[in-house]
């Protein structure tokens, strides 16, 4: 990977240049990670992102987990069953570990209405946490090795979550995977300090695109901060407002 911004270009490691994280900061710290073709689709034609940015995204993408100290992903990307447990490649294993981080990061599986299929590799190979309403709690049963957080009663309260997450469960770092709905209620919240977008070099072309984001209720401006780039793939990182100035 080669950073072209800020200046000067130097070669990096992936894992170096996205472990910025700032320490010893109060409250979370959320990062969103998404990869989009050069015409604006976050899937491919096959409806998932694998067909985008080749091996330097898949590269980004086990980076930003192994930083990470939980990973969030929507209910409607779980219910494709391609979401499994969080995995980590030996080396990466151990460059986790020497930050402090001996175990994979659970998954965060967040759904408003508890329709989910508890056979998944997902709930039963590794270790997931589902956020929920306490709406959905009172009429649907979680299999009892799956860890449950209610925020919010009829809806889900993402800041709640993430809050409680932090205090509850030690989970400061967060990576957000989506899909476009909970990046949208995430950003929407005022709950991102960062997006991680990975501009892929190809043209899905009509018929197949899938947005990035849903409507957002207000504008939000971006201060780019970093661009790299690895096989033809832009990696772009932007700073979103501050957190008072997003929730205002």
């Amino acid at each position: 990977m080669r950073r072209l911004l800020p200046e000067p270009a130097v070669d990096l490691d992936p894992f170096e240049a996205y472990g910025d994280v700032p320490a010893g900061r109060e409250g979370p710290w959320l990062r969103v990670g998404m990869v989009m073709s050069a015409d604006g689709s976050v899937t491919d034609e096959h409806a998932w992102t694998d067909g985008l940015g080749g091996d330097a995204d898949f590269r980004v993408f086990r980076t930003l987990r192994a930083l990470a100290d939980g990973i969030m992903v929507g209910a409607a990307t779980v219910r494709t069953g391609r979401i499994g447990p969080h995995r980590l490649r030996p080396d990466l294993r151990a460059r986790r570990e020497a930050i402090g981080k001996p175990a994979p990061a659970p998954m965060i599986v967040v759904s408003r209405s508890l329709e989910l299929d508890w056979a998944l590799p997902l709930f039963t190979a590794g270790e997931s946490i589902v956020v929920t309403s306490a709406a959905a709690l009172e009429t649907t049963r979680v299999p009892a090795h799956v860890q449950v957080l209610a925020a919010g009663q009829d809806t889900v309260d993402l800041t709640q979550a993430v809050r409680d997450l932090r205090e509850r469960f030690g989970l400061a770092h967060l990576l957000c995977e989506g899909g476009p709905v909970l990046t949208t209620s995430v950003i929407a919240a005022g709950l991102a300090d960062e997006l991680c977008l990975n501009l892929a070099p190809t043209l899905i072309g009509r018929g197949h695109h899938t947005r990035l984001l849903g409507d957002l209720p207000t504008r939000a401006d971006l201060e780019p901060t970093s661009v790299y780039v690895d096989e033809g793939v832009l990696f772009l990182r932007y700073a979103l407002p501050h957190r008072s100035q997003r929730l205002s």
